[in-house]
């Protein structure tokens, strides 16, 4: 099993950037394929980014294409999000999760991931 523990939200004016950290503990990263989520209020929550557990294959909701990144470092058992040129849109709440799978892959459902964090909250002002 693995915790898993976010940093790094707060409240950044339009254009502005972040990075979100995700920090696992208990189990290492490396078994898992990662994905970033966000729940906006009064909505689902939705995939962000997500990124394989080994070779690193990525994918990103078309809204943050170009803007954000993810990536691992899983000697630091560390999961990122760069987010570059935010818009109030962004505003959310960003979970961390994780996908246990035997292949070097991803999912986009939240159900498909088994661990999840607390969360984090980002808030883009106009």
């Amino acid at each position: 099993q693995v915790q898993l523990v976010e940093s790094g939200g707060g409240l950044v004016q339009a254009g502005g950037s972040l990075r979100l950290s995700c920090a696992a503990s208990g189990r290492s990263i490396s078994v898992y394929a990662m994905g970033w989520f966000r729940q906006a209020p009064g909505k689902e929550r939705t995939i962000v980014a997500a990124i394989s557990r080994s070779r690193g294959f990525t994918y990103y909701t078309d809204s943050v294409k170009g803007r954000f990144t993810i990536s691992r470092d899983n000697a630091k058992n560390t999961v990122y999000l760069q987010m570059n040129s935010l818009k109030p849109e962004d505003t959310a709440v960003y979970y961390c999760a994780a996908e246990s799978t035997y292949g070097d892959n991803w999912d986009v459902a939240t159900n498909e991931y088994d661990y999840w964090g607390q969360g984090t909250p980002v808030t883009v002002s106009s």
